[in-house]
């Protein structure tokens, strides 16, 4: 059995270690563990790999792997995957979404501490070597306590349950929108809602937090439209995906101040372009997508897949088996 490891991306963290797959060769002696930190020469290996642990694969590669039963993602995301081809096979899609979940909520609740209290402002303050205060108080919204605000979560998956358990527990209200109401409510989430409520849920927000999956049903999510019924003292926070917000809308929302501000960590483009409008708003906090990284990142992906890959030689379910029709 091989397990092919193709893993390439120009940001290292996202890279995998040595040491990953030298644990994996030594407790998992009966598996032929390949290694390739780019692609050239993959499709050698791919015609007689079992298991692909991948960010991207393409059709044509696809096509290639004909023993191919199972693909794992170290990414929540796994939209880049889901092809026609692979979607119409019996090859099993696993991503890593409960490895993110728990670091990227820690950063949504950052994000929303530096909002209310107005950090990002001191922060310009004190570069200018300026006493802030009355400034800071008179101009735009004023700082204010998070405690019995409400955050409106788009999406509940392991980065939204993880925000809704967190924020709950700082004493915030919690309501969600999630594409099956019925799945109930997560612990720290007063309530649910359909897509066909979205609105509702924006009116309501005073923290509107994007952490869907990126679906043809999600993609410009946040438009124009819902910008305008949000509240005139929110704020919008994005670690989805950026083309799920309209950043053209969003400019035009932040240059009128129709919403107090946002946090984006996620760009319809990446790196986010120097000539992008979005770099001059000072109601605009920008994270250069960094919610999910951590020093743990690859000893997380280490327990979890080596955890699945357990149950495959076992002939168990797996855990995080995405639905490849939906799209998560």
């Amino acid at each position: 059995m091989k397990l092919l490891i193709l893993v390439h991306h120009r940001f290292d963290l996202w890279n995998v270690p040595a040491w990953f797959t030298a644990k994996l060769r030594t407790e998992f002696p009966e598996i032929e563990v390949v290694y390739l930190s780019s692609y050239e020469g993959a499709e050698k290996h791919l015609r007689d790999a079992e298991i692909v642990f991948t960010i991207s694969l393409r059709p044509e590669q696809f096509s290639l792997a004909r023993q191919l039963r199972w693909v794992h993602a170290p990414t929540a995301a796994v939209h880049q995957l889901l092809f026609p081809e692979l979607v119409k096979s019996d090859v099993i899609v696993t991503n890593s979404t409960d490895v993110h979940g728990p670091v990227v909520a820690e950063h949504v609740i950052a994000l929303i501490f530096a909002l209310a209290k107005k950090i990002p402002q001191a922060v310009i303050f004190q570069q200018k070597r300026v006493w802030g205060q009355e400034a800071m108080w008179n101009e735009g919204p004023r700082p204010r306590e998070i405690a019995g605000a409400t955050v409106g979560l788009i999406g509940l998956g392991g980065i939204g349950r993880e925000v809704a358990r967190k924020a709950a527990a700082l004493g915030m209200h919690v309501i969600a929108v999630r594409e099956h109401p019925e799945k109930g409510r997560p612990e720290g989430v007063s309530e649910v809602f359909s897509p066909a409520h979205l609105e509702d849920v924006l009116r309501q927000s005073d923290y509107v937090v994007v952490a869907a999956p990126l679906l043809p049903a999600t993609q410009g999510l946040i438009n124009a439209r819902r910008l305008a019924v949000m509240k005139g003292s929110a704020y919008l926070i994005n670690v989805g995906r950026g083309p799920q917000v309209d950043e053209t809308a969003l400019a035009e929302a932040l240059r009128n101040r129709s919403i107090a501000g946002a946090a984006l960590d996620v760009f319809e483009k990446e790196p986010l372009p120097a000539e992008s409008p979005l770099w001059g708003f000072d109601n605009l906090l920008i994270t250069p997508h960094t919610a999910g990284l951590t020093e743990k990142l690859w000893h997380r992906h280490y327990e979890l897949f080596s955890e699945n890959l357990r149950r495959y030689l076992a002939h168990q379910p797996l855990r995080y088996v995405v639905d490849k029709q939906r799209g998560y």
